[in-house]
């Protein structure tokens, strides 16, 4: 009895490289040791469900949530842009440096003769913090929302009462209004304007020259949209493979690409402890468990493969835990049967995400067989010894 006794007291002070099941399940009752108020939950079929079903703010929901103000061929007129101005006028024109001259020389009867068409083009004009421009001749305009032909028109009207027969060309030689930033992990971050072919979110980061490191995988750069206060991220790769995400910018849009590589860890009694990069747009559970080399047989308990991340709060909410209201997130731990073989269906739907954790929980019999092996090194070389000695 005392012998029994030694041996299960070597087994308990053994050291081991993580909690059982059972360890696991007490501590997540024991307000002492579950400090962070982590749960855990069963990964099942309407788990599944419920995180398919949680998507992340989507392009295509701040597309169809634009005013149709917005929905312009950015071909209109706006504060800070630069205009050219081009008048063309019949006889002595406002405009010309030498009609003052020409009308001198006719009075004199010198018998010279005005020209019939004159073209004069002012200094670029500013749009001004209002909206408006200053026309000579014509006093103040308000252009904003205008297209240059209706610019041209506006101006022509004022000219009507001063100028014979005036006619306006107008083009926008700096166009900020009809313009987005794109900045981040791009070759050449700038200002890139857009014209009535109404880009879309690809064509700026083409021409902002691409993501700036080649080599990393699509998947692992993340663009983030801001349209009139409302933020919206995803992979570049998902909107490469979703055209209906690939939506048309607008005036006013400011497109930020970061370099984000995805990467998860795995614990435990796995084929190796290892911190590893995606390389995939879409990683399940099964996979990650399986490039650590799955489960040991000899050390590891295939009922408690647990899943740690910092869940959001609306997913939690969902499934029936109780989380702070004022929380975005909170932790939560998905544990995985894989003596269960329906299970392996649901590893293959669970997606992993970005700093996931997993652990691969020891056996209970792991210290046993452990104690074991170490009184066996021991006490061969004396069986072995005594045996030589025969």
């Amino acid at each position: 009895m005392g012998g029994a006794l030694l041996l299960l007291g070597g087994c308990s002070s053994l050291p081991a490289s993580g909690p059982t099941e059972y360890q696991f399940n007490r501590a997540q009752h024991d307000p002492r040791q579950n400090t962070v108020g982590y749960g855990i939950v069963q990964v099942s079929p309407e788990l599944i469900s419920v995180l398919d079903n949680e998507a992340p703010p989507r392009f295509s929901s701040l597309d169809a949530d634009a005013p149709i103000v917005h929905q312009a061929h950015n071909d209109t007129v706006g504060p800070g842009d630069v205009l050219q101005v081009s008048i063309y006028e019949i006889g002595s024109a406002l405009f010309s440096p030498s009609s003052a001259a020409m009308a001198a020389a006719s009075a004199s009867g010198t018998g010279t003769t005005p020209s019939p068409s004159t073209a004069s083009s002012l200094p670029p004009v500013s749009v001004d913090g209002n909206g408006t421009i200053e026309i000579p001749f014509a006093g103040q305009i308000q252009v904003t929302g205008l297209t240059t032909s209706q610019v041209a028109e506006a101006i022509t009207d004022r000219l009507r009462q001063k100028s014979q027969a005036p006619q306006v060309v107008v083009r926008i030689l700096s166009d900020i209004a009809n313009s987005v930033m794109v900045y981040g992990n791009v070759r050449q971050p700038s200002r890139i304007t857009l014209t009535p072919n109404r880009e879309r979110i690809l064509d700026v980061i083409a021409l902002a020259g691409g993501e700036n490191h080649a080599e990393q995988a699509d998947a692992d750069y993340v663009v983030r949209l801001t349209r009139n206060a409302h933020i919206a991220e995803m992979p570049l790769q998902v909107i490469e493979n979703d055209p209906v995400q690939n939506i048309v910018m607008q005036p006013g849009d400011r497109i930020q690409v970061t370099l984000q590589p995805r990467s998860y860890t795995v614990f435990g009694a796995s084929g190796q402890v290892t911190q590893t990069q995606f390389h995939t747009p879409v990683l399940t559970m099964a996979q990650a468990i399986s490039r650590a080399g799955g489960p040991l047989d000899a050390r590891a308990d295939p009922n408690a493969v647990y899943l740690f991340r910092f869940e959001n709060a609306s997913v939690l909410r969902r499934i029936g835990m109780v989380v702070d209201q004022n929380a975005k997130t909170a932790p939560v731990v998905y544990q995985l049967d894989m003596m269960n073989p329906s299970n392996y269906f649901l590893a293959q739907k669970f997606r992993m995400q970005d700093r996931d954790l997993i652990y691969i929980a020891n056996s209970s019999s792991n210290k046993f067989y452990k104690f074991f092996g170490l009184i066996s090194t021991i006490i061969a070389p004396g069986i072995t010894a005594a045996w030589m000695a025969r």
